[in-house]
């Protein structure tokens, strides 16, 4: 299975050059899953609701029709974030897109500001079935809560997508401890670039069950990362031949 990240510097608020961006690179490439930044068609540092409520969408805007249209035509899956809106107000989501099929994920965990314009998803924390493979997502500041990624994997995930536009340095080196302890394939993409003082931090990665790194990308270069993974390596919890890392939870003696 071939599966990638784009981390790339969005512009804020031209959601045309960002889709162009975006569809330059699925046109080109021949992936089974591609992952892309949070916000990944308007950029992100925006200083007013209305600001934000003008570049947002509906799940049928034309952000969603474009990933729809390469989806279909390239037979692949495609994860990325964009402002949805739903009855005036604007959620932090992510496209999960199929060749048949549309879903949306809500941010939970709002970061800062963003406290200030979005407003924040209630779940459910569930992986799509694609094709024999289970895709879960979670967005940016989810990092922080082991308990999402967690979730995701007991309910069977083996890839957990993470579009993200980190402006920290700590989460591309904690997700390598959500891939170690849910035994799962994490892709995180993050961007690159400036928007009104804010940096971002790149460092976009793909990471093995085990916690290996497979391709990484520098902290301020746009680049497309690809491997290639077998799926099914995520469905074998076993740490030692004597611990498996979900069998051996002790729910009963944790306070959640």
């Amino acid at each position: 299975m071939r599966v990638g990240f784009y981390q790339f510097a969005p512009k804020l608020g031209n959601k045309n050059h960002n889709l162009r961006k975006v569809a330059k690179v699925l046109e080109e490439n021949r992936l089974d899953l591609l992952v892309l930044p949070e916000l990944f068609n308007t950029g992100y540092v925006f200083e007013s609701f209305d600001e934000l409520y003008a570049v947002s969408e509906p799940i049928d805007g034309p952000t969603a029709r474009l990933l729809v249209k390469f989806a279909k035509h390239k037979n692949m899956v495609i994860v990325g974030g964009f402002a949805e809106r739903s009855l005036g107000r604007v959620y932090n989501s992510a496209l999960i897109v199929t060749p048949h099929s549309t879903h949306v994920y809500r941010k939970i965990h709002l970061f800062y500001k963003e406290k200030e314009l979005f407003v924040s998803g209630d779940g459910p924390l569930v992986p799509y079935e694609v094709d024999g493979w289970r895709l879960g997502v979670i967005i940016c500041f989810d990092w922080l809560f082991p308990e999402a990624c967690r979730t995701l994997a007991l309910k069977g995930a083996d890839i957990i997508a993470h579009p993200a536009n980190l402006v920290l340095p700590y989460a591309q080196n904690a997700m390598i401890t959500r891939a170690i302890e849910n035994g799962v394939y994490v892709i995180l993409a993050n961007r690159v670039g400036e928007e009104r003082e804010i940096r971002f931090t790149g460092g976009s990665e793909i990471i093995s069950p085990k916690g290996e790194i497979l391709v990484k990308a520098p902290e301020d270069k746009e680049m497309l990362g690809i491997v290639e993974i077998d799926p099914k390596l995520a469905r074998d919890k076993r740490f030692t031949p004597l611990n498996d890392i979900f069998e051996d939870r002790k729910p009963h003696l944790y306070f959640l």
